[in-house]
């Protein structure tokens, strides 16, 4: 189901609750609103779609991908850039790096690790700020 964009800062800018097997409605929700947004944007946390939980969807280089939980654990190279999110108007200034490794749990909420880069690190680190309750 595609929900509405949350743009409430206050909402936002709290910090998700864990994910559970119980939230992969949620998950499914959120991928369908963020291939409703392609046009305009690569990623979302379900906090835009206001479910305060920690989950995360994004464009990974073509492919649509989900993480229940995402931590980064590794971070190296650090660059400023600047941002825009559907849940805020105008762009932001950030602090990324181009290379993170991640944790999270997949739709059987199996442990993943793997390690991101370049544009897609930036993606995923915008979104688990979302989880954070960070608003850029």
């Amino acid at each position: 189901m595609i929900r509405e964009i949350c743009k409430e800062e206050a909402f936002l800018a709290q910090k998700a609750e864990p994910a559970t097997p119980d939230d992969l409605q949620i998950a499914a929700d959120l991928l369908e609103t963020l291939e409703h947004h392609k046009e305009g944007c690569v990623g979302m946390a379900a906090n835009m779609i206001g479910v305060n939980k920690r989950i995360i969807a994004f464009d990974n280089q073509g492919d649509y991908m989900v993480m229940f939980n995402p931590e980064i654990v590794k971070k190296s190279v650090p660059y400023q850039t600047e941002e825009g999110c559907l849940s805020l108007t105008g762009t932001r200034p950030a602090k990324r790096w181009k290379s993170i490794k991640v944790r999270w749990q997949n739709e059987n909420f199996q442990v993943r690790i793997k390690t991101f880069t370049d544009w897609t690190a930036q993606i995923i680190q915008h979104e688990i700020d979302h989880c954070e309750g960070i608003i850029i």
